[in-house]
């Protein structure tokens, strides 16, 4: 079993950044591609992006790339989502995940086996 508590989140203006920082304990080598989800229409949670062990990331939300960018410190065990010109549209509860069942992971929530509780980003206009 995987523990992952984000942290990080908070208010901020429109155009300012926040690093969001999702920290793992446990069985933590057994973790793969972590993920950032936040809530979408119509779906229970979209991925923002999703960041391999070799610290390469993928973005999968058009309107964040070139805003949001991810790193890894696998010996910290923990991930951080930098965000950078924040808009209101970005205003939401992010969630970090982790996939340790091993196998292709992407952007679906049913490839990530552990979650963290979400922390509350809100951004101001």
């Amino acid at each position: 079993q995987v523990q992952l508590v984000e942290s990080g989140g908070g208010l901020v203006q429109a155009g300012g950044s926040l690093r969001l920082s999702c920290a793992a304990s446990g069985r933590t080598f057994s973790i793969g591609v972590m993920g950032w989800f936040r809530p979408a229409p119509g779906k229970e949670r979209e991925c923002v992006l999703a960041i391999r062990r070799s610290g390469d990331y993928t973005v999968y939300i058009d309107s964040v790339k070139g805003r949001f960018t991810a790193s890894r410190d696998n010996a910290k065990n923990t991930v951080y989502l930098q965000m950078n010109s924040l808009k209101p549209e970005d205003t939401a509860v992010y969630y970090c995940a982790a996939a340790t069942r091993g196998g292709p992971v992407g952007s679906r929530v049913d490839e990530y086996d552990n979650w963290g509780r979400g922390t509350q980003v809100t951004v101001s206009s």
